[in-house]
Parts: structure tokens; C-alpha cells; sequence
């Protein structure tokens, strides 16, 4: 993603949120690249595999059976 410095200005926390994510944002001045805007290792979240463990208490033994009158579009 390139934005303009007046875009940056006005859009500061977005493009923030949107580095933390993965995206790239680079900063132009005119169609001249400046900055480039990148999270700090302890700013992006670590994920946590099982987080939805125990979520689903219970599963009907038929739920991966075929639906017999499921038209596909």
C-alpha cells in the first residue's frame, strides 16, 4: 500500500492497524517513496493454537453424512 503524507496524516491509526497485520505501508512524498511503515516484533500478536478448545460441546454423529436434498447451485 502506498499512501501520500497528507493521506498518512489522516489516516495514521488505520495504517498502523493495517502494518500489524501484514500489510506493507509506504509513506510517498510526491511519487517519491520516504518511509515505510513496519510493526515492532512485540507488537504483533502471537497466535495461540486451541483457543477454541471446549468450544463445541457436543457434535450429531451424522454431521459429516451427505444432505440428500441439497440442491448445489
Amino acid at each position: 500500500m502506498n499512501v501520500t503524507i497528507h493521506q498518512a496524516k489522516t489516516n495514521l491509526s488505520k495504517l498502523i492497524q493495517e502494518a500489524i497485520h501484514g500489510e506493507e505501508v509506504i509513506i510517498s512524498k510526491g511519487k517519491t517513496p520516504m518511509v515505510k511503515i513496519t510493526p515492532l516484533t512485540s507488537a504483533v500478536p502471537e497466535r495461540k493454537l486451541g483457543g477454541a478448545s471446549g468450544v463445541v460441546e457436543y457434535m450429531s454423529p451424522d454431521f459429516n453424512d451427505e444432505i440428500d436434498d441439497f440442491d448445489e447451485a
